[in-house]
């Protein structure tokens, strides 16, 4: 069985919607509620992008469910749940994780004292069962710290004298780190994800912050950047397939992967044009690269201002504030790996976004998610459907 942190968020949803359906796994998912029938409705609120309502009622009895909590002592596992992981899991898969870049106190919090618990629960088991089959952990191809204008191979990605972006960067580069060295005897494998968004095959998500951010830059007229620049951006699909069909592979050939568009990463042009597709009376921003420090000025001074006051354009401002470096660095990471090993690659950005960007315009930046459905209510009150602790 495979032990789970992170299955409610949004590539945890990929993830775990892959390993219950396609690899018909059993899964055990660590999920912070205040009762069974919550856990299962926040991951009803997480897999309905993925599963109607019989599909995620025929998928329940191979979900099991422990309550935790990544900051609490242990896990916040109870006496039960803890001896259920520790009896049960073959298998850890550590997904969740804070992307606030703005905050080092929450990236600190929950990316190193979050995976060192996990890590330690890890150990647990690896002792008292002699050993894990896998310990697989979602980091980010962020790791690779302050670049411009390069391709990055998995093992030239991490150089600990080069700066990092952020807090969110950082913390992760360090939760690599802890993982290879607490963890000798256990088999890993390390998944770097570039910025995932949307899916390929349908236009709907449920996360919008990158995706607000670029739309935001599409309707803009100007932008103070090289229209050249190319964009790290990859489709969640693909990422979620990735990281399930390699987790349970019994023996993959490498220890850290790039899930990223590497040398077919698209242009912010492209992209740009690709988005407003359908509205022909409309034209791509102009892009002026020599406005990029007035630009910059402008950012910062909409992220600093007031949030109640200033609503959209402090929330646009933060967003940018974060997103603007990684934006603008025109460096890839070579994902041969994975294609390799895969058979597959990611799909253009060029090829869906602009479906992503009529859809979440056209419901203002919000999932309209739907209620758990009567059937699965009414099976929660039957014996044998999945598993609490």
């Amino acid at each position: 069985m495979i032990f789970i942190t992170g299955s409610t968020g949004f590539l945890g949803s990929y993830v775990v919607s892959r390993l219950v359906t396609h690899h018909q796994r059993p899964v055990l998912l660590m999920i912070r509620s205040k009762s069974r029938r919550d856990a299962v409705e926040k991951l009803w609120k997480a897999l309905q992008l993925h599963l109607d309502g019989a599909q995620f009622l025929e998928a329940l009895p191979r979900i099991e469910i422990v309550q935790g909590d990544l900051l609490a002592p242990d896990l916040g596992l109870s006496p039960a749940g803890r001896e259920r992981v520790l009896s049960e899991a073959s298998s850890i898969l550590h997904i969740a994780a804070s992307l606030n870049r703005k905050s080092e106190k929450e990236c600190l919090n929950v990316n190193l004292r979050g995976t060192l618990s996990v890590i330690r629960l890890a150990r647990a088991i690896a002792e008292r069962r002699g050993g894990l089959t896998r310990f697989s952990d979602v980091s980010t191809v962020a790791v690779g710290g302050k670049r411009q204008g390069e391709l990055v191979r998995e093992d030239d990605a991490i150089e600990w004298d080069r700066s990092d972006y952020d807090p969110y960067a950082r913390t992760k580069k360090f939760c690599e780190h802890m993982i290879e060295e607490l963890l000798p005897d256990v088999p890993q494998t390390v998944f770097r994800p570039a910025a995932v968004m949307g899916d390929s095959r349908f236009p709907e998500t449920t996360q919008f912050d990158m995706v607000r951010a670029f739309v935001g830059l599409t309707d803009m007229p100007v932008l103070p950047m090289d229209g050249r620049c190319r964009q790290e951006i990859v489709n969640a699909d693909w990422v979620g397939k990735a990281i399930a069909d390699l987790h349970v592979k019994a023996a993959p050939q490498h220890r850290v992967y790039h899930l990223s568009a590497g040398t077919s990463a698209r242009s912010a042009h492209d992209i740009a044009a690709a988005m407003l597709a359908s509205y022909p009376d409309r034209r791509p921003p102009r892009w002026l690269p020599r406005a990029r420090g007035a630009f910059q000025t402008t950012v910062d001074q909409l992220a600093g201002l007031p949030r109640g006051r200033f609503g959209q354009a402090a929330y646009i401002g933060s967003l940018l504030k974060v997103f603007w470096p990684y934006i603008t660095n025109d460096t890839v990471f070579d994902n041969t790996r994975a294609v390799t090993e895969l058979g597959e690659g990611p799909t253009p950005f060029t090829e869906y976004c602009g479906g992503l960007y009529r859809w979440t315009k056209s419901v203002n930046f919000q999932y309209p998610h739907r209620p758990l459905p009567e059937l699965v209510a009414r099976a929660l009150e039957k014996e044998g459907v999945g598993a609490w602790a």
